[in-house]
């Protein structure tokens, strides 16, 4: 198998392949290096007297002679296009580096190297975008933004190589989720510099914990309660005065080894620490992975509501290792694939095909279907999070609001609950109601209502309710993030796929749909 460059020109796949190789220790070869090299003339050349079919035949031929032997490949740019190239990239990893026009033109300039871009440089490539784009998309196994910094786009193809998936979340400091097996291990890279470095963790993954310990800086293991249990007002000023005790200042870190509690406890703590140190997240639960620890939210439970205390804090990096999930009871995974579902609901439906189509494999966490889905959840997040990371949707831009589809009810049964009720589980039946309510305003139709009850039975999901009377929850509810004074705001669905969110609902109408996930008034 080969590591394969696809982009336009000027995309940095020369650089980047030739750096790649030389950290993984193989070959490199760039195709068009290799036509120049087999017929005796320049690129240039062979365009002006033999015109671009020729070159394309002989472009054909070093593709074929470069994936023979194992390495590192650089395709040209318009490689793709022959059909007879894309059949010889089966079996490869193929990896895209995406790069905008307007740098890509920045790059190229007027260079009279580039035959297919003479005369107006920006023009040709938006042309050649159009035209090689659904080509370049179909073909790679993996795509890197390659606007960052080069040694970054390098990492990022390493972790192709090593069939890690990487995504990027361009927030207001971007980082990576790296989602892999056995990719914990990675994580003192992350830490160049760091003097200390604090992991929290719930004692159940004590062995864990050390074990990272013996792979970054001045470790210093703090234990915390399992669960909402580390949430609280008194856990997180232990933990303050603990690290402070140790002497930990601004060139140290935190590192969140845990599920979702574990992890937005450890991101307060270092989002107000000193005002700031470094923070990597190590999520352990399919929870965690797909919603807490991505996104840069950071926070502790009040007796008044859940999360009412916290920052946006993003994180250096998260590691989403796979092999981590490994035992993982099956009540934990349901729960967290109530997240993963939710983000098919509100923009990739693939994830709810996968899930149709294999329910048993959506919950095996060693599965390709469940991890395939995973980072499509993960992706899903990550651009909602890059588009709006303060959550400042408006009334008619929904934003950062869309993640919350659920969980205005969900965290309302969680509540009333004393948190007894599983994150996800409460989450699966919010969705529900959700569906109802939009149901009844006329958003969706009754189809959809049951494809939610059908999928999320189908996972071992809960699709009812009858733990509060409605009184009690609706209460809870209007303490929601979501809600502006005393106007509630729910995040529902315009169709399978798009949401929008709806102030001030008709009080009967989300009575009714209580009622229909099992409530009593």
């Amino acid at each position: 198998m080969n590591l394969v460059l696809i982009g336009l020109p000027a995309s940095g796949k020369t650089t980047v392949g030739a750096m790649a190789a030389q950290r993984l220790g193989v070959a490199f070869t760039d195709t068009d290096a290799l036509v120049e090299a087999r017929s005796g003339q320049s690129v240039q050349e062979i365009f002006a007297e033999a015109g671009e079919p020729r070159f394309r035949e002989l472009e054909q031929q070093a593709v074929a002679e470069a994936l023979s032997t194992s390495g590192v490949v650089s395709l040209g740019g318009g490689a793709i296009m022959s059909p007879a190239v894309r059949g010889l990239l089966a079996g490869h990893r193929v990896v895209w580096l995406d790069v905008s026009v307007t740098t890509l033109t920045r790059r190229a300039g007027m260079n009279r190297l580039r035959p297919l871009l003479l005369g107006d440089v920006r023009a040709r490539l938006t042309q050649l975008a159009a035209e090689r784009r659904p080509f370049y998309e179909a073909a790679a196994t993996c795509r890197i933004d390659g606007e960052q910094p080069v040694d970054a786009v390098v990492s990022q193809v390493l972790d192709c190589a090593a069939n890690v998936r990487a995504i990027r979340v361009a927030s207001d400091h971007p980082y990576d989720v790296r989602i892999g097996r056995g990719i914990a291990e990675r994580v003192g890279g992350e830490l160049a510099g760091v003097g200390q470095t604090a992991i929290f963790h719930p004692g159940v993954l004590s062995a864990q914990a050390a074990g990272l310990a013996a792979l970054v800086p001045g470790p210093l293991l703090v234990e915390v309660p399992a669960g909402e249990s580390a949430k609280t007002t008194e856990v997180l000023v232990r933990s303050w005065r603990t690290l402070a005790g140790a002497g930990f200042t601004r060139s140290d870190a935190v590192i969140g080894l845990g599920g979702g509690a574990t992890t937005d406890l450890a991101g307060f703590v270092a989002a107000t620490l000193l005002r700031g140190i470094a923070f990597v997240t190590v999520p352990t639960t399919v929870l965690g992975m797909t919603d807490a620890a991505v996104g840069g939210k950071t926070g502790i439970n009040l007796p008044e509501g859940k999360n009412l205390a916290g920052a946006f804090y993003e994180p250096r990096a998260v590691f989403c290792d796979l092999d981590l999930l490994s035992g993982l009871p099956l009540d934990e995974v349901r729960s967290g694939l109530a997240e993963v579902v939710k983000h098919g609901f509100i923009a990739d439906p693939a994830i709810l095909q996968a899930a149709d189509r294999d329910p048993a494999g959506m919950c095996d966490t060693g599965s390709e279907s469940f991890a395939e889905s995973l980072t499509r959840a993960i992706r899903v997040k990550a651009d909602v999070v890059s588009q709006d990371f303060r959550e400042r949707g408006t009334a008619t831009t929904v934003g950062r609001e869309a993640l919350n589809y659920g969980h205005t009810l969900g965290h309302a049964i969680e509540q009333v609950e004393g948190f007894t009720w599983a994150h996800g589980y409460a989450v699966s039946v919010g969705m529900v109601f959700a569906a109802e309510v939009g149901a009844r305003l006329g958003l969706i139709g009754a189809a959809e209502v049951a494809y939610h009850r059908d999928l999320l039975s189908s996972l071992g999901l809960p699709v009812t309710y009858s733990g509060a009377p409605w009184a009690t929850v609706r209460a809870v509810m209007g303490r929601d993030k979501k809600a502006r004074g005393a106007h509630l705001r729910l995040v529902l669905l315009d169709g399978i796929g798009r949401v929008r969110v709806e102030a001030d609902v008709d009080e009967a109408i989300l009575a009714e749909s209580y009622q229909a996930v099992g409530g009593s008034l």
